[in-house]
């Protein structure tokens, strides 16, 4: 909390000040927290400790200050962010494999610790140290999270070498211009005069007026949110279905972003890899998905690559944090008072840095609990990865006799 409120003050004051009234200024503040205060106020500005240390001696007396000791703009020593100009983009390499996010949330954070992080930074030669890491890491959207907030169930023996797998393999493909999808379905939502929650912006007393009690409308249901987010150009497709969560219905909002989106992105693509959750209508042990992926490979003749994620980890999945915080955050406070209202909402969801979003709606009635037999899950074109190959396995073409 002290670290928030003095961040928020510096940020406040930082643009009015120049160099030695910034130094003072720091100064300050590091006299007042006591021992220790140098480095916390260090940390948290960025000003250097010897210009902190120069600055205490001249707050306590113990130096004169020079007169007009203002140094031209943009003088000083460069900060290695500034000289180094892959630090950036390099720490965000070494976190993408280990990073998780609220999915009502953008904001991500890290298992790796800042000092393991300068550990491999350095490997080659001095770049960074940990307290410059931890900067860094909060620039771009990282932030440290207490246990209770990233605890997320029984932690599978080869979690880590899992999300290794996906993360390694998820760069061949992307080096090789083949899509690489992050799947899933996002929570079922009452349609109706129902409270959102959240707030948005509206005049005085003129909020919107919604239900007391959240009691399902029959005749207007309820919808899901099925999501297809690509990789690599950030771009997503969601099919907002009426019925029933089911493969048939994930796997056909997978072949409506290949024929929508896929398809055009990337025309020469022969295979398809897919990053699901391990449950649910995509889950690792549902035979109709693995028949129903069968299907589209035979429509498409191409390989069907999937990994899914290792139990209780499904907000590592990247749709999560990449996609769907934006959407939940887009309708925050505002009633989904019908099918065409969720449809707009998503697809009118943006960001900084690019995301483009089409929604389609999915009227069709998807049957529950059918059943898929031995014999038909044995003709299934399933070729298991040597490692946990319940979670990562490939489907073919029926037509195509090379196994490559």
């Amino acid at each position: 909390m002290k670290e928030i409120e003095l961040k928020k003050r510096f940020e406040q004051i930082a643009p009015y000040l120049d160099e030695k009234a910034r130094r003072l200024w720091c100064a300050n503040e590091a006299v007042c927290i006591g021992r220790g205060g140098i480095t916390f106020v260090a940390l948290v500005t960025g000003v250097s400790r010897t210009t902190l240390t120069e600055g205490v001696k001249e707050i306590k007396g113990e130096k004169t200050p020079v007169a007009g000791n203002v140094r031209r703009k943009g003088g000083g020593r460069k900060r290695s962010a500034e000289k180094d100009k892959h630090l950036k983009s390099d720490i965000a390499v070494l976190v993408e494999s280990s990073t998780r996010g609220d999915p009502e949330s953008p904001l991500k954070w890290t298992s790796k610790s800042t000092r393991k992080l300068a550990e491999e930074l350095n490997l080659q030669t001095k770049r960074v140290s940990h307290t410059l890491v931890s900067r860094l890491l909060s620039e771009i959207g990282y932030s440290l999270q207490a246990n209770k907030k990233t605890k997320e169930g029984g932690d599978h023996p080869d979690r880590d070498e899992q999300f290794r797998f996906i993360n390694e393999k998820t760069k061949r493909f992307q080096f090789n211009v083949q899509p690489v999808i992050s799947v899933d379905a996002k929570k079922k939502e009452n349609i109706g005069n129902f409270k959102n929650n959240g707030k948005e912006y509206y005049q005085s007393g003129k909020a919107p007026q919604v239900n007391v009690y959240d009691f399902l409308d029959k005749e207007k249901g309820k919808v899901t949110p099925y999501g297809v987010y690509d990789l690599s150009k950030n771009k997503g497709w969601v099919s907002v279905g009426v019925s029933a969560d089911t493969a048939q219905f994930a796997v056909a909002s997978i072949r409506g972003w290949w024929l929508q989106m896929g398809k055009e992105s990337y025309s020469n693509a022969s295979k398809l890899y897919i990053n699901a959750d391990g449950g649910g209508s995509n889950g690792s042990r549902t035979r109709l998905w693995k028949m129903e992926l069968q299907k589209l490979a035979n429509e498409l003749q191409m390989e069907i690559h999937v990994s899914h994620f290792p139990p209780g980890t499904s907000k590592w999945n990247k749709i999560e944090h990449r996609m769907f915080s934006f959407i939940s955050q887009n309708w925050r406070g505002r009633p989904l008072i019908n099918r065409a209202t969720v449809v707009n909402l998503i697809g009118s969801t943006t960001t900084k840095t690019g995301l483009k979003i089409t929604a389609r709606l999915d009227e069709t009635l998807y049957q529950k609990g059918i059943k898929v037999s031995d014999k038909e899950l044995a003709d299934v074109y399933l070729e298991k990865e040597n490692f946990h190959g319940e979670w990562n396995y490939k489907i073919l073409p029926k037509n195509v006799h090379v196994i490559s």
